[in-house]
């Protein structure tokens, strides 16, 4: 009655049922616990409001005292759930028993309530005890009252459906004059539990949450809140088939998803729920029923009720299938709930040593791994009650036995029923039923496997490295670029698109895997080409994966082949390691190097500083497709996550052109000077990018159309002289050299010539007085 307070709070997991298995228990009469009319009618009645148990010796035995209060009259004071009569009336004090005369400050009807907690755990009976819980970890856990354990996705939304329609009902939930407002705010209303943790990996990811496991039988309505219920399922197949006089009120049951992604009829888009949940569907008096196969409540066909057979025929006729027609293995395939949806299968199979006939069926339906197993080995065990069929003949009286129904039939086995699937009508009627056990559709408890789920990994952006790279196999496409593509998480995977414009990207690539990128901490000097560096190691930072020491064979065999460059397209040295030692996580020193690898000491500088970006070259890196002609022209990329569009924000945009290096000829080897009476005679020794590590022929293979050099003379930095042969040698004769005024810091450079990439690197040596 405070001022200062707004409304009254109620943690709400009032039972809404008092149910038990079987049919002679009290509440029986309403058909089943999820019948939403039978919860509605306990939010305002039942335990706790009608009557309660004294003991639990009464509860077991249904022994139900009813609530009173035989002194004043007042018997809401006792009723928890009578949250009407609290809210609308006004409160007397009871001290030792007796109640006050004067009544307390509240004032009825003033204040709105609040469920600040409301819901049901998905298990069975969940709807007995709405507050019990299962949690191993837990002193609290425990199964509501007469619960056998079971999942039940069903009966917890059900709850929700009764709470959030009866007290939405303005009959139900009436208004205050005093604050313009319903007795129960159902705008603050709020459901336990909706986890913030992400769906599906809690709670799949038990690695991660150690509380997954109690999801299955727990609150939680994340990841459930999207269920549909069968009923509403059906309905609507049937609607936009335009059937409009059905009864769908049977039926019972959640569906996690349903695909039917063919244009098809109404027929074969529910047989594939008929199957899972196991109903049928029968015609009558113009009103198509849907039934489910185990609610049914058996009719008694007496002796004396069966017609006089026609002719010769039996008025009764039992039959049996033989064993060949049995089938011996099911076989199921589905969606699998709770992970990443792909399609799994679960069979079950006869405990026998004869083979018999496998029935295979693929469900367009989203199931958890043991509902896949509880559909195979009910449709195992259904199809073998169903060998048992029987024909009779019933008279004109007995048109009250209609297709679907369940019957007892006396002159058969006391108490086997027979659902009844062909009616035909003529003078009598002629009954075609087949055997059935309630008990073959009470699923058993089975533990699924946990789901397959990959690990949940942020979007983030990635960075890419393009290497235009000269030939390292030969078997690259000499002029396409290599991209090497890191992030830290992964993302699974990079798509790469492409465009020469910044429009109208083309997808150019899928990039499975990350390459093993990082930077240097150390600076590297210039090594000499054809010898082992043994210089100090070169410290190098990994942004991911991690590099190992191999053997002298491997790395003369081409081993540990890494890139280290300035991060530009074009600037790279290869070089080779032996020795990796690690320093820390991702960080490594590398030594016993081969440097200049595959003609890229043309381009070395003198040292590559701390920070340059290295990549190794194990594979990974693949080659872009690239077009000749596009060499040299600006190509326009965006990179990223390929679960993300091309324009989201994880996206990175790269313009490069690409030399396509890979054409580009070696610097010409073993440069050297000699003087003559003519002036100074220069002589080199061709490289070749093609086929030029074998030792079984007199010369390497000319890898370019001709053979052509071009020779240069600087004095200082002033180009004085160019000119271009066709052999590995040129003259600088005396009359050259005093007219083009060499000084003595004159020096001369060689580089061959390819008519597709133009010079190649060149060989330099200092002009000889």
């Amino acid at each position: 009655s405070d001022d200062e307070i707004d409304f009254i709070g109620i943690d709400n997991y009032m039972p809404l049922s008092d149910w038990r298995d079987g049919e002679d228990h009290l509440d029986a009469g309403w058909g089943d616990i999820s019948n939403v009319d039978y919860l509605r009618a306990n939010i305002e009645g039942g335990e706790g409001y009608e009557w309660y148990y004294p003991s639990a010796q009464e509860r077991d035995a249904q022994l139900r005292a009813p609530i009173e209060d035989g002194a004043y009259g007042e018997p809401w004071v006792f009723r928890y759930k009578d949250i009407r009569s609290w809210w609308s009336t006004a409160h007397h004090d009871r001290v030792g028993g007796t109640r006050a005369q004067f009544p307390t400050d509240w004032e009825p009807r003033s204040k709105p309530i609040w469920f600040t907690e409301y819901g049901c755990a998905a298990v069975d009976k969940g709807t007995n005890q709405p507050n019990k819980f299962l949690d191993p970890k837990s002193s609290e856990s425990s199964l509501p009252y007469f619960s056998t354990g079971a999942r039940d996705d069903y009966i917890q939304a059900q709850y929700l459906r009764a709470m959030l329609t009866y007290w939405s009902d303005p009959e139900n939930n009436p208004t205050s004059e005093l604050y313009d407002g319903p007795m129960i705010d159902m705008e603050h209303a709020y459901v336990w539990a909706w986890d913030a943790r992400p769906f599906p990996w809690f709670p799949s990811n038990e690695d991660l949450w150690s509380d997954g496991a109690n999801y299955a039988r727990g609150h939680w309505i994340t990841g459930r809140a999207s269920y549909r219920a069968l009923q509403d399922v059906v309905r609507e197949i049937c609607e936009d088939a335009g059937l409009a006089e059905i009864d769908v009120s049977d039926l019972r049951g959640v569906v996690r998803g349903y695909s039917v992604p063919d244009v098809t009829d109404a027929r074969a888009a529910l047989q594939p729920l008929m199957l899972r949940y196991g109903f049928d569907a029968v015609e009558r008096d113009g009103t198509l029923f849907f039934l489910m196969r185990d609610g049914q409540p058996a009719e008694a066909v007496p002796k004396a009720d069966l017609a006089e057979a026609e002719g010769d025929g039996a008025v009764l006729e039992a039959t049996r299938a033989s064993d060949v027609e049995l089938m011996g293995r099911v076989r199921v395939r589905f969606f699998e709930a709770e992970g990443d949806y792909v399609v799994a299968a679960e069979e079950a199979v006869l405990a026998e040593d004869r083979t018999h006939a496998v029935s295979e069926s693929e469900f367009p339906l989203v199931l958890t791994r043991s509902e896949g197993r509880q559909v195979a080995e009910r449709w195992l065990a259904e199809a073998r009650v169903a060998r048992d069929a029987v024909r009779l003949r019933l008279p004109p009286s007995r048109l009250d036995v209609k297709a679907g129904d369940v019957v007892t039939i006396e002159g058969l086995a006391e108490a086997t029923l027979y659902r009844v699937d062909r009616v035909e009508l003529g003078l009598g009627q002629q009954v075609e039923a087949v055997r059935i056990e309630p008990t073959v559709y009470t699923p058993s408890e089975i533990e699924g496997d946990a789901p397959a789920l990959s690990a949940f990994v942020p979007a983030v952006p990635v960075l890419p490295v393009f290497l235009d790279l000269p030939l390292i196999s030969g078997d690259e496409v000499p002029h396409a670029p290599h991209l090497a593509v890191t992030s830290l998480p992964w993302p699974g995977t990079v798509a790469v698109y492409q465009s020469a414009t910044d429009a109208d990207y083309d997808l150019a690539e899928i990039v499975t895997a990350p390459a093993v990128v990082g930077v240097t901490e150390t600076p590297l000097e210039r090594g000499r080409v054809g010898l082992v560096d043994r210089g100090a190691p070169v410290r190098v930072r990994l942004t991911s994966g991690e590099v190992q020491s191999i053997s002298d064979e491997a790395l003369l065999s081409g081993g540990n082949l890494m890139a280290i460059g300035d991060g530009s397209s074009g600037m790279w040295e290869l070089l080779q390691f032996r020795d990796a030692a690690p320093v820390e996580a991702g960080v490594f020193d590398l030594s016993h190097r081969l440097r200049g690898q595959a003609g890229s000491d043309g381009i070395a500088p003198a040292v590559w500083p701390a920070g340059s970006t290295v990549v190794l070259l194990d594979g990974t890196p693949q080659q872009l497709a690239l077009a000749l002609n596009q060499r040299r022209v600006t190509q326009y990329f965006r990179i990223g996550p390929a679960r993300r569009a091309i324009d989201d924000p994880t996206y990175v945009e790269r313009q490069e052109a690409f030399d396509g290096n890979g054409l580009r000829p070696y610097a010409p080897a073993h440069l050297r000077c000699e003087q003559s009476a003519g002036g100074l005679t220069f002589s080199w020794i061709r490289r070749t990018r093609i086929a030029g590590d074998g030792w079984d022929v007199p010369e390497v293979p000319l890898g370019e159309e001709s053979e052509r050099y071009v020779v240069r003379v600087f004095d200082g930095e002033t180009l004085v002289r160019e000119e271009e042969v066709t052999s590995p040698g040129w003259t600088y004769s005396a009359a050259d050299q005093v007219a083009d005024g060499a000084s003595a810091a004159a020096r001369l450079e060689v580089a061959q010539v390819s008519a597709i990439y133009g010079l190649g690197p060149a060989a330099r040596l200092p002009l000889v007085a």
